[in-house]
């Protein structure tokens, strides 16, 4: 598709350049127009006539193939929903009947999996619903959303020590991509914590503070954190892109972003959310 969309831009942008420059030659050396003026108009015209064709040649396909792409998400995400949540539902019952520890293990295990790709099915759902420009504000308090990311990330990290202290703080705004950022700085957390196997995460003050005790960083360092693919450490897991999706959420959001590091003594990172009115 793109292969023949950059082939028909070129070949009508080829066409169009010469026709421009045969009628300007014959405008002027066989048809020896004098007033420039209205030549140049006519010019200036077949010139906006012909970016908005190219533009319009180049632009419709992508837009049909986008819509397309966003039609089979939206249908694809619809039909996971069903199994999903009948996964969810029978191993819930499964485990009021199972009285043997092995299996009960093991039903646990298919419930966290299962909860993990609900956690993508609702992060793709995110994803259409942020391309569609709709909505997605809500009201919701943050200290019972940081206790459920904790949850979450806790399976993943079952050695890691999350001490937490939580004021109570209602917020309005995006839910899932405010979750993105707190599951984000946790991670980052853990992944720079050395061997500190401890994370304190805290709520006062309408603010979020997540506190590591590890590696840090020092004032050149944290100069380059927010740059796509940037890493302070080259063996760790990742693409470096966390952290520029935090600020720019941040900055989206009207969230007050500090850092606070030093090198082997830790990172604080704190976003400072305004006051709910009303």
């Amino acid at each position: 598709m793109f292969r023949n969309l950059r082939f028909n831009i070129f070949v009508f942008y080829f066409l169009t350049v010469s026709l421009f420059l045969l009628l300007l030659y014959y405008a002027l050396e066989v048809l020896a127009v004098s007033n420039l003026l209205l030549l140049g108009i006519i010019v200036f015209a077949l010139v906006i006539l012909s970016a908005l064709f190219i533009s319009k040649l180049s632009i419709d396909p992508l837009e049909a193939y986008v819509k397309n792409l966003q039609m089979l998400s939206k249908e694809t995400l619809h039909e996971l929903n069903l199994p999903i949540s009948t996964i969810v539902t029978n191993t819930q019952m499964l485990k009021k009947n199972l009285n043997d520890t092995k299996m009960l293990k093991r039903v646990e295990r298919i419930e966290s999996a299962c909860n993990m790709l609900k956690q993508r099915y609702n992060e793709l759902d995110y994803l259409i619903k942020m391309q569609t420009k709709q909505e997605i504000k809500e009201k919701f308090f943050l200290d019972e959303l940081v206790k459920e990311r904790v949850e979450f990330i806790q399976k993943i990290y079952p050695n890691m020590e999350f001490h937490l202290s939580l004021a109570s703080c209602e917020l309005f705004m995006d839910k899932i991509g405010l979750s993105k950022v707190i599951d984000n700085l946790i991670d980052n957390g853990v992944k720079y914590s050395g061997s500190s196997k401890k994370i304190d995460i805290k709520i006062e003050n309408d603010m979020l503070l997540v506190q590591d005790y590890g590696i840090g960083m020092d004032e050149v360092e944290l100069l380059g954190i927010f740059d796509n693919y940037y890493q302070i450490n080259r063996d760790m897991q990742g693409f470096g892109i966390g952290l520029s999706m935090v600020k720019r959420f941040c900055d989206e959001n009207g969230i007050v972003l500090i850092f606070d590091s030093s090198p082997n003594v830790g990172t604080t990172v704190k976003l400072k959310f305004k006051k709910l009115q009303g």
